[in-house]
């Protein structure tokens, strides 16, 4: 059985399901967040190893200990947004009953829920791709107003990014994001003390590069557009699949094995040398409109991962 765990409504999920189909898996999806406990159930044993029990959804009876393989796409979080005192504890409950269970499988994660909290730090990921390598602008994160100006004086030109992206609603209630911007001096101001910020020397680019690792796998696809943030508007990109640049692919196995990833969504700076620039990796990054746009066979090399032996 291939444990797939995400939300009800994600066609990336969906393209993985349709190869695991086609290769003849036995498939279960289940989104915890949501299915959990009105309509699944779960006992599992600990008197020996591997744990034993199972998991009943409204279509599928999963042997836990029979679990070749979990991946673990975007499940919906266990908390709603305003929960109450019962919600609080029932959800708890469950992130770390039911996600403690199933985080303690013994198969093939791609990727481990736990790396994958880990890997979302960008902290930790600009540590990381120094460690393996990488060339990485000069980056800081702080509160404090005067060493953002003397970094942007250092520095400067510098952008800003945020450490974590967070949903919010703009002035006529849509959802909205925040982008990387550009920020001038006269931007910086005492408003920085209220929150942890992150700063970075703005690379000097011609285009982008997203690099999707997976097992040892490496797709390259090279992104042009005149935009600082490209995910800001994706009717203004090209794409063309390309080699990656010497060193890279082996740059970016090494991050990911350090950080116990099997799965990897880089996006670099290109300069105009041809070197790639780090920015960011996303543990859980989306793809399914890179093979859509370029044909590689992304999805078929999770399922192939998915399938391999236990480890």
């Amino acid at each position: 059985m291939i444990l797939v765990l995400t939300c009800l409504d994600d066609p990336t999920a969906d393209m993985v399901i349709d190869r695991l189909n086609e290769r003849g898996a036995r498939v279960a999806r289940f989104d915890p967040g949501v299915e959990f406990p009105a309509d699944a159930e779960l006992s599992a044993w600990f008197g020996g190893f591997p744990p034993r029990g199972a998991l009943t959804t409204r279509s599928r009876e999963v042997v836990l200990e029979r679990v070749r393989s979990v991946y673990h796409r975007r499940p919906t979080p266990y908390l709603p947004e305003s929960p109450s005192q019962v919600e609080r504890f029932t959800g708890a409950q469950a992130r770390f009953g039911v996600g403690g269970v199933l985080a303690s499988l013994p198969c093939q994660y791609v990727s481990h829920p736990w790396a994958i909290i880990a890997a979302e730090h960008k902290p930790l990921q600009f540590a990381t791709a120094r460690r393996v390598g990488f060339d990485v602008p000069a980056t800081l994160v702080t509160n404090r107003v005067d060493d953002v100006r003397a970094f942007a004086a250092e520095h400067g030109p510098i952008v800003y990014k945020t450490l974590r992206a967070t949903p919010y609603t703009g002035p006529g209630g849509e959802p909205a994001t925040i982008w990387t911007t550009q920020v001038e001096p006269d931007d910086l101001d005492d408003t920085i003390g209220r929150a942890a910020h992150l700063f970075q020397t703005r690379v000097d680019k011609v285009a982008d590069l997203r690099v999707t690792v997976v097992g040892r796998r490496v797709f390259c696809v090279r992104i042009d557009s005149d935009l600082l943030d490209w995910r800001q508007d994706y009717d203004r990109l090209s794409y063309a699949v390309v080699e990656p640049p010497p060193g890279l692919a082996e740059g970016c196995l090494a991050y990911v094995e350090h950080l116990g990833l099997r799965f990897g969504a880089f996006d670099f700076a290109l300069t105009a040398d041809g070197a790639p620039v780090f920015l960011e990796c996303n543990p859980n990054g989306q793809w399914g409109w890179l093979e859509d746009a370029t044909g590689l066979p992304i999805a078929a090399a999770l399922a192939d991962l998915l399938l391999e032996e236990r480890p």
